[in-house]
């Protein structure tokens, strides 16, 4: 076990004061007297100073180790996590001072005792003193169960709530049940400050930021691949953050345990990748793997397990070996870079030649532009133009451009559609060097619909890395270029007369949009000015052939 300059010696000093507050406090309410009343409210001086001496020694070692030598993960870890919980330790001890202090609103304590207070300060106790054996052990068993004290306490909440709520109607005894009321509520709040030391404590051992239902759905979706080793086999490591709000993991075994029979028949689900969020758009995402699965086998992860509760869901899936595109083309050599594009232009003109569909589909990129647009003006609020005059030219403003570009649309069809990814990122792709194979990652927006949309947004986002050493950048404009080039030798080949047209709107949708992104003042508003750039091109175009139009791809490169 990791100990350090008597900081645990304090902790367990505030977890042991704690439980006696509470216990105190629950005396209290059965058998009130003016001695353990300031008893009570005395002893919170004592433990706020606790607080801080524990507060000032955790950063305290972070400042002495702020150079980085002799820092340890797992002692780190646990600092971090004594810090989060000695501060819920202390409103703890504050929710039961509050409650004393209300019981000077009855007009007769004893009219508290019919109602099931003593359930809740059970339950408190109880989880109270799982939380040292848990720390000190590192039993994430012990962990799950301080965080679960949480749900008995709303259940019997809920049950106090709906019968003061019904006693409330009779208009008798206002004050008094008011006054129960708050109390029931301050014990609630008191489960509140417990989940947070739990979900500390399964920091404190994993070395993870995890809730408890991210945990618990982790659990249950290991359980349906047919795993059947512990939770304590299981090393999960957050890997990615998500813009749209999901958590991503990987989830392995202990490296002590490698040897062991970890899952079912044919399904090894450790050493694959996690993710929780909404159930939608892990639904989604479940959906799109099918999607391709079915369609083009080899190209994305297997799906082990999928579980879902409430307005959440939780997803494992194969882990894919090999680089992120990203990564290949910052890092690689010039080789495996040629060789990681070649790969992934004969699959994706695969993909596109064998998904094809001889359905005409209308450009969709401006209306796409216009729905982000909040989520745009929210970071850059400058970012619409207004109508101006410059040396006697006028130069139409945002709002003008967006309707003329979007009257334009109604013209503007692809001839066919394909199975696009729908997020074709540089790094939405997995390039194994071993196998030679390309896969996609992410697929939750795939979909029958125009091609040019995942070129565009492969373009932009290799275009808004923040990469600017020219060695890199000219690598970056390379890999555009000559995927540029072969999406247009596809269109050329399929008989696509407006592809070039539907790329400007396209790129300028994803120009536009991804500014959301970028904080970088100059950056951002480059974008934003070659989008506009791209919209004047289209505008002006209208009334002439479509066929005729071509893309001002030095937007792009310069």
């Amino acid at each position: 076990m990791v100990t350090f300059e008597g900081l645990e010696e304090n902790f367990t000093f505030m977890v042991a004061e704690v439980e006696r507050q509470a216990r105190a406090t629950l005396n209290f309410l059965d058998s009130p007297s003016h001695a353990l009343y300031d008893h009570i409210v005395g002893r919170d001086d004592y433990i706020d100073n606790l607080k801080t001496v524990i507060e000032n020694k955790c950063y305290g070692h972070f400042h002495e180790h702020q150079d980085g030598r002799g820092l340890d993960k797992a002692r780190s870890n646990r600092v971090r996590a004594i810090q989060v919980m000695c501060v819920n330790m202390e409103r703890v001890a504050d929710f039961c001072v509050n409650i004393v202090q209300q019981t000077n609103y009855l007009t007769d304590h004893a009219f508290l005792h019919s109602y099931a207070y003593r359930e809740m300060f059970a339950e408190i106790e109880t989880c109270l003193a799982r939380v040292l054996p848990a720390f000190q052990q590192a039993d994430i068993s012990g962990a799950l169960s301080v965080c679960r004290a949480e749900y008995g306490l709303d259940r019997l909440y809920k049950v106090g709530f709906d019968r003061i709520m019904c006693e409330l109607r009779t208009g008798k005894n206002v004050q008094n049940l008011i006054t129960v009321l708050f109390i029931f509520r301050y014990l609630e709040r008191i489960g509140d400050s417990l989940l947070n030391v739990g979900e500390a404590l399964i920091f404190s051992i994993l070395g993870e930021r995890i809730k408890i239902e991210q945990f618990e759905a982790l659990q249950q979706t290991l359980t349906k691949t047919g795993f059947s080793g512990g939770l304590n086999s299981v090393d999960f490591k957050a890997i990615w953050g998500t813009r749209s709000g999901c958590r991503i993991g990987r989830v392995d075994s202990k490296p002590f345990l490698r040897e062991g029979d970890t899952g079912g028949p044919g399904v090894d689900p450790l050493g694959s990748i996690y993710k929780e969020g909404a159930r939608a758009k892990i639904e989604a995402e479940k959906a799109g793997l099918e999607l391709w699965a079915e369609t083009y086998p080899g190209l994305v992860a297997g799906v082990f397990g999928y579980h879902e509760d409430g307005d959440k869901a939780s997803l494992l899936v194969e882990f894919l070996p090999g680089c992120n595109l990203d990564e290949v083309l910052l890092t690689a050599g010039e080789d495996v870079l040629q060789n990681a594009l070649f790969i992934m232009t004969q699959t994706v003109q695969d993909i596109w030649e064998t998904t094809r569909s001889r359905v005409e589909v209308p450009a969709a990129f401006i209306s796409q532009l216009s729905s982000r647009m909040d989520a745009v003006l929210q970071i850059h609020p400058g970012f619409i133009r207004p109508e101006k005059c410059l040396c006697g030219h006028r130069v139409p403003g945002t709002t003008e451009l967006l309707e003329d570009c979007s009257q334009a649309e109604k013209e503007l069809f692809a001839p066919f559609s394909v199975l696009i990814h729908g997020d074709f990122n540089v790094n939405n792709m997995v390039y194994n060097h071993q196998t030679q194979r390309l896969h996609y990652l992410d697929v939750h927006r795939s979909r029958q619909f125009d091609y040019v949309q995942d070129v565009s947004v492969f373009l932009v986002s290799n275009y808004r890395m923040p990469v600017f050493e020219e060695h890199l950048r000219s690598r970056i404009h390379w890999i555009m270029a000559e995927f540029l080039a072969f999406a247009r030798n596809f269109a050329r080949d399929a008989g696509d007369a407006t592809f070039e047209a539907r790329m400007a709107l396209a790129v300028a949708r994803s120009l536009f949009t991804s500014t959301r992104f970028e904080l970088n003042p100059a950056f951002s508003r480059g974008m934003c000015q070659r989008a506009h750039y791209l919209m004047e091109r289209v505008a002006e175009h209208r009334g002439r052939p479509w066929q005729d139009f071509v893309l001002p791809e030095r937007v792009l490169f310069s």
